[in-house]
């Protein structure tokens, strides 16, 4: 299991604790206004981001010993993981509401409104959550349609991450002073800053799944459908079979190809029975 487990899961999925929703950890100033900073100053993580990308022209020890202090204040403050559907589902289970806004990194990186992101809360109508969204600057949540933050059932949430999964886009949950979980995104590595940042740049905010993907070479037909839409390029053709093969050791168990196989070729396993990918995060 990932680190957060063992320390803020008590050796279970950490993301399915209902503690670590709690509304009274949003009486945290420190939080609060790690949230408001967050919500308020994008330019602050645009700027963050170059440095990262900058990191790659320094000479190695600088760049190594950066990283790892990178990765290690982001993990206290704001960081993800790799959620697959299923465990989406029971996240919804343990939440009582659902507000989604517009994607703070597609901001950023295309200047556009994409509405990806969907704040959770055990409160209601959002939760105190929702309450410092809206008494923050709204420039870049509301967007020229002027939409801003929606409150939407559960069930209007589910049916729109299956939509983005179908898209090619995987779930990532995020937290905002580590443990409290406040958010889940929809990825992709061209859009993304925090995937960029983890597998383009080698500084990683988020972790992978508590699964790895495998396919059945009894059910695969080659349609190559599973190649298109992985993000983590984990997946293989053998032209000698006609089949897709699954690197253990590059997949991120986020589930999406699953989402394009007809023929229902693909399943998640636990990352621990994998051996080549057990202790990869």
């Amino acid at each position: 299991m990932c680190q957060f487990c063992i320390k803020h899961g008590e050796g279970k999925k950490w993301y399915l604790q209902a503690k670590n929703y709690s509304e009274d950890m949003l009486s945290d100033i420190r939080r609060r206004r790690l949230i408001e900073k967050f919500l308020s100053h994008p330019d602050v993580i645009e700027r963050g981001f170059e440095r990262v990308s900058r990191l790659n022209k320094t000479p190695r020890i600088i760049r190594d010993i950066s990283r790892t202090l990178l990765t290690r204040k982001m993990k206290k403050l704001h960081f993800g993981q790799v959620v697959p559907m299923e465990d989406i589902e029971e996240i919804f289970e343990l939440v009582n509401s659902v507000v989604r806004v517009a994607c703070l990194c597609r901001h950023i990186s295309l200047n556009e409104e994409k509405r990806y992101c969907y704040g959770i809360s055990l409160g209601s109508d959002g939760g105190q959550l929702a309450g410092i969204i809206r008494g923050v600057d709204k420039s870049f949540l509301s967007g020229p349609n002027g939409v801003g933050l929606e409150t939407i059932s559960k069930q209007e949430a589910l049916s729109a991450l299956r939509k983005h999964e179908r898209e090619g886009l995987c779930h990532t949950i995020w937290t905002f002073r580590t443990p409290f979980i406040g958010a889940i995104c929809n990825c992709d590595r061209a859009d993304c800053l925090a995937m960029r940042s983890t597998l383009i740049h080698s500084v990683p905010v988020m972790f992978r799944a508590e699964y790895v993907a495998e396919v059945d070479p009894n059910l695969c037909v080659g349609c190559r459908e599973c190649m298109r839409v992985c993000q983590f390029g984990a997946v293989a053709y053998s032209a000698s079979t006609g089949k897709a093969v699954i690197a253990a050791e590059c997949c991120y168990g986020c589930g999406v190809c699953r989402s394009v196989c007809e023929k229902g070729a693909i399943r998640l396993q636990e990352r621990a029975e994998v051996p080549v990918a057990a202790d990869l995060w």
